[in-house]
């Protein structure tokens, strides 16, 4: 007999409560970090045009260099945590942001020349900015690793969603991050988030031992009964290097069209996730320049991880039967419609209602997405899959700096600075972003036929 609809949304709930305290030290961090890091780079733009002293464009840049960098880290560090462990990984990799962050903090107070790119302070943020780059990018694909570790069948679906929900309940917390950087500006805020990076070390290392981390990962081998697939045996010891190289070609997730095409159409869909932090901050500071709104701009464009905390393990409940590519159209329409909302203009119904739709389609397909990519991979290649996965994702934020800087300074420049076109910056977003879920329902007799209907 089939559970009835309120056992299939609660029962998740139950298992997860029940999940090996290693789970929750990871959720933890996991909070922590979604904090800290989003906290700052909806910050870095501004910073980057107040104490590096360029503009919007060049300030663009330098956010892309992070979000971009992060996710090319992921694809040569991704599998770090498969060689060093989910404990060493994670403390590593917070070490190597937290210094990071402490240079982007004390910077500004250094008195080094600004003016341009080509700068010592510029240089000095550039080497913060690249320590964050490397820390997280080993830091992000340990998360799923760990969740595929510690869980077991009955909690994975809902752990990668808490996982991914934890993670933007953090990146909500900024919001209240206003009085700090109105009375100690920019760099002040930067280091209270250092200084919570570090506190939240401390707490990890704490909450997760090596004894913790060990029984763990024996309980949830021993609770798994599910086939593994198995790694694809290598070539042999002392082949040629021609020979290894074919091999590993064989053998990348990229090797399968079907697969490729599938991460590769979600690229203009993702640009909203890049909006968020490269357009809507300064998109919302300035269209709504004099009103609460405008004032405290962290507020709205930090609504999106507030929600997305509140619906992502609800959707995983109510959703858990659906298919995984019936998913995806249903959440990439979702997400990209709303930009049309603010083709329209400015106004707080309109910011509002973009932010919360946005927000209900990723709810809907990125965390059943980021869980196909983690169990497809072969036993023990968990990291090392997604951050191939992430792939798309580089190349998004590589692509997104290029024009959104340039937009914002023709279509929503500063108050006094030229006139604000916002609605056709947003339309031409829209416009982009909704192509992801055409090709999907275009492409469903091909893509769609034999695919991995169960993440």
């Amino acid at each position: 007999m089939r559970p009835s609809p309120l056992r299939e949304i609660v029962q998740p709930f139950v298992d997860l409560v029940h999940a090996p305290r290693a789970l929750w030290a990871v959720n933890l961090t996991s909070l922590v970090e979604g904090f800290v890091y989003f906290g700052m780079l909806i910050y870095l733009a501004m910073y980057f045009n107040k104490y590096a002293a360029v503009g919007d464009r060049e300030a663009g840049w330098m956010v892309g260099a992070l979000t971009a960098g992060v996710t090319l880290c992921m694809l040569f560090f991704g599998g770090t945590a498969d060689r060093w462990g989910i404990r060493r990984t994670f403390v590593a990799s917070i070490l190597i942001m937290l210094a990071g962050r402490i240079v982007l903090a004390v910077g500004p107070g250094l008195g080094l020349r600004t003016g341009g790119l080509l700068t010592p302070f510029n240089a000095l943020a550039t080497l913060g900015i690249l320590l964050i780059v490397v820390g997280y990018g080993i830091y992000y694909p340990a998360g799923y690793a760990a969740v595929r570790q510690f869980t077991t069948p009955a909690t994975a679906s809902m752990a990668f969603a808490m996982l991914y929900a934890v993670m933007n309940l953090g990146g909500w917390l900024p919001s209240f991050m206003s009085p700090v950087r109105e009375r100690f500006e920019i760099r002040g805020a930067y280091g209270f988030y250092a200084a919570a990076s570090a506190l939240g070390l401390v707490a990890f290392v704490i909450l997760l031992s090596k004894a913790t981390e060990a029984k763990a990962i024996a309980v949830g081998k021993a609770a798994s009964d599910a086939p593994k697939e198995k790694e694809a045996a290598g070539p042999p010891t002392g082949s040629p290097l021609l020979s290894r190289i074919g091999h590993w070609i064989r053998n990348h997730p990229i090797a399968d069209a079907k697969f490729a095409a599938f991460i590769f159409c979600l690229i203009p869909v993702q640009t909203l996730f890049a909006y968020n932090w490269l357009v809507l901050p300064q998109y919302v500071n300035r269209a709504f320049s004099g009103t609460w709104v405008g004032e405290r701009f962290e507020m709205a464009t930090n609504l999106n991880s507030l929600l997305i905390f509140i619906l992502c393990p609800i959707v995983a409940a109510l959703s858990g039967r659906v298919k995984v590519y019936d998913m995806m159209i249903l959440g990439t329409g979702v997400m990209a419609a709303p930009a049309f909302i603010l083709a329209l203009g400015p106004s707080v119904a309109g910011l509002f209602a973009y932010v919360v739709l946005m927000t209900v389609g990723e709810a809907m397909w990125q965390p059943r997405f980021l869980q196909y990519a983690a169990e497809i991979a072969p036993e023990g290649r968990t990291g090392a899959y997604m951050g191939v996965a992430q792939f798309p994702w580089f190349l998004t934020k590589m692509l997104v700096p290029i024009y959104s800087g340039a937009a914002l300074a023709r279509y929503c420049p500063e108050p006094g600075k030229g006139a604000q076109e916002t609605g056709t910056m947003w339309l031409l977003f829209g416009a982009l972003a909704i192509s992801s879920p055409l090709f999907l329902i275009l492409a469903r007799g091909w893509l769609g036929k034999d695919f991995k209907t169960r993440a």
